[in-house]
């Protein structure tokens, strides 16, 4: 993940190509490896193991093949009581939640309740307006693929300051007041002319979606996911601070160093993330969703397609790798093609791969924000590096 100079949990939390820029720029697999060569998952079970030992308190993983699926897990859940890390544990998958949002509106479109390439301002009139920012001139479109150029509201100094605090770890935040924190701040770029991953795009497409719907985007997201998918570890949790059993406590160190002092984290109010980055899951649900979606079960043809039309991440946030809507393409030095996303809150770092055809996918997730080792984790499992 590309760490800025002084970390912010939060802006960690929901950068979404964050874990895969990493990847991106570390994976040094040999030429000649051969795709998903690692069929026992031998290499992937050392590299859990490694991450451990480069510091991370704990990981869970799951990968799902052609043979049927695998489960790992290493290091610890609880650093106080030393309990394993478990294999099954759920946990915050942050940014991953822009794939389900971004799907929900392609469903939408599909059904022709609205298109992708309506105004912002047909559906939220007066909302995106301030220094500059006009949502007459950004379509729905644009706030999925972060072409919008509205601004980070987690770049705000005053959201940043809030967040260092436990008090503001359990404050509940309105999509409007985190809409607001963004437009205290001109655009990045006009509508279109550039790529900038901005959490505020999808906590105003969350807000389209209510207002397309006439109910939250959690909701839309259960009923047209989570429940045809049978996903029953995965939950939209609203402003519920507390983790699902079964899952392990939470780490981070906000001075962004190995040395520096760890924080339990593991209650939070998650409506600072919102639709931007609220979801929990476990690794099995999270490769179930991303497998149903790349071969076409939750999506028609046309919008299936249109999700995977990519644009260039520009920036940290999206080293090597292209964004569609929700969705980000990575293209690894072995040659695989994998699509998915990466996520990370306070205490917790995910990253979610699968091939394009939806037939090799990996999830794993890190229960603490600073550690290293995911390089290792995807180059194993998918190059056999």
């Amino acid at each position: 993940m590309a760490v800025p100079r002084r970390l912010t949990p939060m802006r960690r939390g929901c950068v979404a190509a964050a874990l895969v820029a990493a990847v991106a720029g570390a994976l040094t697999a040999p030429a000649a490896a051969t795709p998903g060569a690692d069929r026992d998952h031998r290499g992937t079970r050392a590299a859990l193991d490694a991450a451990v030992r480069g510091g991370v308190p704990g990981v869970t993983a799951h990968a799902r093949d052609r043979h049927g699926p695998w489960s790992g897990a290493a290091g610890v859940g609880d650093l106080r009581e030393g309990t394993p890390r478990g294999a099954h544990d759920r946990f915050r998958a942050a940014s991953i939640t822009k794939t389900f949002v971004a799907t929900v509106l392609l469903q939408l479109e599909a059904e022709g309740r609205l298109d992708l390439d309506d105004p912002v301002g047909a559906w939220l009139p007066g909302v995106i307006e301030g220094h500059g920012h006009d949502g007459d001139r950004i379509s729905v479109r644009q706030l999925l693929n972060h072409t919008s150029g509205i601004h980070d509201y987690s770049e705000d100094p005053d959201f940043d300051r809030r967040l260092t605090t436990p008090e503001h770890r359990h404050r509940t935040w309105r999509p409007a007041a985190l809409v607001a924190l963004a437009l205290r701040h001109a655009p990045d770029f006009a509508p279109g002319r550039g790529w900038a991953y901005s959490n505020t795009n999808y906590v105003v497409a969350g807000m389209v979606i209510e207002k397309v719907t006439g109910r939250p985007y959690g909701d839309e997201v259960r009923d047209r996911i989570i429940i045809p998918l049978h996903l029953r570890a995965t939950s939209v949790p609203g402003t519920r601070a507390t983790l699902p059993r079964p899952s392990s406590r939470a780490y981070s160190k906000p001075a962004g160093t190995a040395r520096s002092r760890t924080y339990d984290v593991t209650e939070l109010n998650p409506s600072m993330a919102g639709a931007a980055g609220e979801l929990i899951s476990d690794a099995a649900d999270l490769n179930r969703f991303y497998t149903a979606l790349l071969r076409g079960d939750l999506l028609p043809p046309e919008q299936l397609a249109a999700m995977k039309r990519t644009v260039p991440a520009r920036g940290e946030e999206g080293v090597g790798g292209r964004y569609g809507l929700g969705l980000l393409r990575l293209e690894l030095p072995c040659g695989t093609v994998v699509w998915g996303h990466g996520g990370g809150i306070h205490g917790s770092l995910s990253l979610a791969l699968t091939t394009t055809g939806g037939g090799h996918a990996l999830t794993f997730h890190f229960n603490g924000d600073w550690a290293g080792g995911q390089d290792r984790i995807v180059a194993a499992e998918f190059c056999g590096a």
